[in-house]
């Protein structure tokens, strides 16, 4: 079953919402670990783009990206 493209466009914003909290959640740890400010932004930036990555990767993988 082929689901609409709005579906598929909430699922991406979706997973998207939730990179974003679990970046800004390990930007934050990472600030209350004494880390410098650019480090908590690196840190944030990366926790996004695995997060996104994997939430992607599931959605595609459940079929619901194709």
């Amino acid at each position: 079953m082929e689901l609409p493209f709005g579906v598929k466009l909430l699922l991406l914003l979706a997973a998207a919402l939730l990179s974003i909290i679990v970046g800004i959640v390990a930007g934050i740890l990472a600030r209350l670990n004494d880390a410098r400010l650019p480090d908590c932004v690196t840190r944030g930036g990366v926790a996004f783009g695995a997060a996104m990555t994997l939430l992607v990767l599931v959605l595609s993988s459940l079929g619901a990206l194709a």
